[in-house]
């Protein structure tokens, strides 16, 4: 058998906190709908018999009905592929889900809460997924695989425990237990991060998620399981530093980054080092595929005390102050940022 595993792939999120472009958003929105849709172009063209959808394929707060009629259209172009969701804590099974609400196609199943077992001549397939934005149920507990000359395969949302405790509200699931249970194949979603149970989300999501993004294309010969990783975002989110030490205006920091070789991937520069001067950078100024700027900088600038001028006045109260620890680093170089703006103004 052929199957295809993907996970959180996450439909119609915001994208609002990896990026200070606005416009990102709705651009990463069309290239994760290219990313489902190199996945079914996959299927179709290998004829893969099993797509596994492990969780968090949309956000019920944002998920439009529009975005929904477009993955139900995909699935019909594969109606020779059996289609499985477990939802996830973002795309819960509650009273309003388009998984409850929405006529899907008839190649699409879609657990609930409770444990299923969907059986053919060659597989056996369970899976149970999230009623609620939380579950602490242990689940896996009312799985018992009774045929084991069969494929017995998985499908569920949620986090991988080590320990004997299953604390977590996001479906804590023993490792020992999961392993001891037997099945042929495991199909979680939930991490982001691609390892042995989890394929990774679809496309990246935030700069926590560096590297590739895809999904797992398996194959089920004689109970010998193979698979492999395909690559479905075109881009990768990646992030590196910029030491600002040997820079000493604005103009020239933004020379410097427009001269970065982003190629076809979205970056976030760290600044570093000790600056020279007031960064109060204009996104929009810097090259499109730097997304996101953060400012990890040390003031290098100091005020002379001299009771001469009024610079030298304010220097003085205000290295009193954190002397006496009145106020802290941070909030000194804040001030003198401030300040050095005023007075170059």
């Amino acid at each position: 058998m052929k199957f295809v595993h993907i996970a959180d792939v996450h439909f119609d999120a915001p994208f609002k906190t990896i990026t200070d472009r606005a416009e990102l958003g709705e651009l990463r929105r069309l290239e994760q709908r290219e990313a489902f849709k190199n996945v079914i172009e996959f299927i179709k063209e290998n004829k893969v018999e099993y797509l596994f959808i492990s969780g968090d394929l949309y956000e019920q707060e944002y998920i439009r009905k529009s975005t929904i009629s477009y993955i139900n259209k995909l699935f019909e172009e594969i109606k020779d592929t059996k289609v499985f969701i477990a939802p996830g804590n973002h795309d819960p099974y509650i009273s309003n889900s388009y998984y409850k609400v929405f006529e899907w196609c008839d190649n699409v199943k879609i657990f609930t809460e409770n444990v299923e077992k969907v059986e053919n001549d060659e597989v056996c397939i369970y899976g149970y997924g999230f009623n609620n934005y939380e579950m602490n149920t242990n689940q896996l507990k009312n799985i018992n695989i009774d045929n084991k000359n069969k494929i017995n395969i998985l499908i569920t949302h949620g986090t991988i425990i080590n320990g004997n405790e299953l604390n977590g509200i996001y479906n804590p699931i023993s490792k020992n237990e999961l392993i001891n249970k037997g099945f042929d194949y495991i199909a979680l979603g939930h991490i982001h991060k691609r390892d042995e149970y989890y394929p990774g989300s679809l496309i990246s999501m935030g700069f926590d998620e560096l590297g590739e993004h895809g999904f797992i294309y398996g194959e089920i010969n004689d109970k010998k399981v193979s698979t492999k990783f395909i690559k479905a975002d075109k881009r990768e989110l990646k992030e590196i530093e910029v030491d600002v030490s040997n820079i000493y205006s604005e103009d020239e920091l933004i020379e410097e980054l427009n001269l970065i070789d982003t190629a076809n991937d979205l970056y976030k520069i760290n600044l570093v080092g000790e600056r020279n001067f007031v960064i109060n950078l204009d996104i929009k100024l810097i090259q499109k595929n730097i997304i996101k700027v953060k400012d990890n900088t040390n003031l290098k600038i100091e005020l002379k005390e001299n009771n001469n001028t009024l610079k030298g006045i304010i220097a003085k109260q205000l290295n009193k102050k954190i002397e006496n620890k009145e106020i802290n680093k941070k909030e000194y170089d804040e001030i003198l940022e401030l300040i050095i703006k005023i007075f170059n103004n």
